[in-house]
């Protein structure tokens, strides 16, 4: 007991120091957990016995992750990105599993099951990793953050399949087609399980919860049910994160899934570290030392395969710059990979020695990737010069309505762009700034390059159709020059304003409607402003 507590508080200790210089480094934390994993695994030559139950408690950290996710997502929200999920997240999944099943059938003389095993296992990536970088970077919401998402989650799906196509080839005496009928059979009763609970149960459960008002029976109950969800599919051969995820989807369309997100992301960050600690513990040096040029030539070679297949395939759908970012940053091979090569190993499908060498490459990838997606911008820029032509900076907007237009986009515009990309309500930006409006596009915006003030520009934003214009420009002249061209154009327009001082405010007295004082919180100020618009409309 000692000696366990003691290598509890050297993890601690270590992870403290190590993720305090990571951040003074401006590098990802997840980085400092897996060279605490490392460091650990050498000092403590901890047993394979523990390692396998960290690894188990670890794997709630994904599970919250996932059921965060799902907050994010309703039904409804899933829907409007089926072609990212469907159609992108089935593309890479198919193309990169046939071209490495391939590599290792045709020219590493691998058999036919073990190929496939293979190849659909580096066609996986990191969930755990890019998921959490992207939250941070505030990337899910750009173009490339939900084409990464959508194929992440097809993933997450496309696991049940794969964990099912082991237990077929493992067994030679199975019926495939009862294993089929049985495993749909199960989703069917998880799906509706799930959903029944969601839609009669869960708004009266937490709605006495919330009645006791009291914090720690309120984040019990939250436990139980990404808990419950995820045993219950699980139980019927499900993996953990799909039970949790589609329980966050339920609880997106009740009034509580913020105070949710808000309790539960400390628990879920800090599972999520002790998940990348035991990664780094996986690493054997021995092995690492004696095939070292070969398991970095794989590492290599297996992300710029992926990186080039997702690129070119997702190039006939995406903008160029689009597809980079998001071939870049599904390149590496995730935390579910390890899960199908170690489940293949120990039903004899594939010898110990690749497996090994196979393990070490995926973990080494999962260590280099938070760079690539750290740096993404910056990859994207090297690999592509012509960020965004001429041509697609021209946006119809003709068939615009009920949206909101944010004039600019510097600090104050990005940070009102983000507000409004919250409430799921349409916008439009106008920025006479080339290089912002490249961003802006970037960024996921449907944005158009021009003055503001000028009649041709405002008749494209479609002023007549829409709740309401935030000017969100510094320059005080212009600032009015804008105010005053949109209310010249649109007398029923609202139009929201920050002014600096109350010298400002009395000069655009006459052509803004709602004039907002305040430094800290104008973003959100204005947002809430130009939404109450169009209540009042109604």
């Amino acid at each position: 007991m000692d000696n366990m507590l003691l290598i509890l508080l050297f993890v601690i200790a270590l992870t403290i120091l190590i993720n305090t210089m990571m951040r003074k480094l401006f590098l990802p934390t997840i980085l400092g957990y897996m060279f605490t994993g490392i460091i650990v695994s050498q000092i403590y030559k901890i047993a394979s016995g523990d390692k396998i139950l960290l690894s188990h408690i670890s794997e709630f950290g994904i599970v919250f992750l996932m059921f965060t996710i799902g907050l994010e997502f309703s039904i409804k929200h899933l829907s409007s990105m089926k072609k990212e999920v469907f159609v992108y997240g089935f593309l890479q999944l198919f193309l990169t599993t046939f071209i490495f099943g391939a590599i290792c059938y045709l020219l590493l003389s691998f058999d036919l099951k073990s190929s496939i095993i293979i190849g659909s296992a580096l066609s996986l990536s990191s969930t755990a990793i890019i998921i959490k970088m992207l939250e941070e970077k505030r990337d899910l919401q750009k173009r490339y953050g939900r084409k990464v998402l959508g194929i992440l989650l097809f993933q997450d799906i496309a696991v049940i399949p794969l964990l099912l196509m082991i237990s077929i080839f493992a067994n030679k005496n199975s019926n495939i087609s009862d294993l089929l009928l049985q495993t749909a059979y199960s989703a069917i009763i998880v799906l509706l399980v799930i959903f029944i609970i969601g839609k009669y149960l869960l708004n009266g459960f937490l709605r006495i919860i919330t009645s006791l008002k009291t914090y720690e029976i309120f984040i019990a109950s939250i436990f139980l049910i990404v808990i419950g969800s995820s045993y219950i599919a699980h139980f019927f051969g499900f993996s953990y994160t799909l039970g949790a995820f589609l329980s966050g989807m339920m609880i997106a369309e009740t009034k509580y899934k913020y105070q949710i997100e808000a309790d539960l992301i400390p628990f879920r960050d800090i599972l999520l570290g002790v998940f990348f600690i035991t990664v780094g513990m996986q690493i054997d040096f021995n092995i690492l030392a004696d095939n070292i040029f070969l398991i970095f030539g794989i590492v290599i070679f297996i992300m710029f395969i992926k990186f080039l297949s997702l690129f070119a395939a997702l190039s006939f759908f995406a903008q160029k710059r689009t597809a980079l970012k998001t071939a870049l940053a599904l390149c590496q091979i995730g935390e579910f990979s390890i899960v199908i090569l170690e489940l293949a190993r120990s039903n004899n499908l594939l010898n110990i020695y690749p497996t090994q060498i196979l393990l070490i490459s995926v973990i080494i990838s999962m260590i280099i990737s938070p760079f690539i997606v750290k740096n993404i911008r910056f990859l994207a820029d090297i690999l592509s010069k012509d960020e965004v032509s001429e041509k697609e900076l021209q946006v119809n907007s003709a068939k615009l309505s009920n949206h909101i237009i944010v004039c600019g986009y510097g600090s104050l515009g990005k940070t009102v762009c983000k507000k409004i990309a919250q409430k799921n309500i349409r916008f439009i930006v106008v920025e006479h700034d080339i290089t912002l409006v490249k961003e802006a596009i970037d960024d996921g915006c449907l944005a158009i390059f021009g003055n503001a003030a000028m009649p041709s520009i405002i008749k494209a934003l479609n002023t007549k159709d829409a709740i309401s214009a935030i000017v969100a420009i510094d320059n005080e002249e212009k600032l009015q020059i804008v105010c005053e061209a949109l209310r010249e154009n649109s007398k029923k327009l609202n139009i929201v304003v920050h002014a600096k001082d109350l010298q400002s405010k009395n000069i655009l007295q006459n052509s803004a409607d709602h004039i907002l004082l305040g430094p800290d919180l104008t973003a959100s100020l204005l947002v809430d402003e130009a939404v109450s618009c169009r209540v009042n409309q109604g």
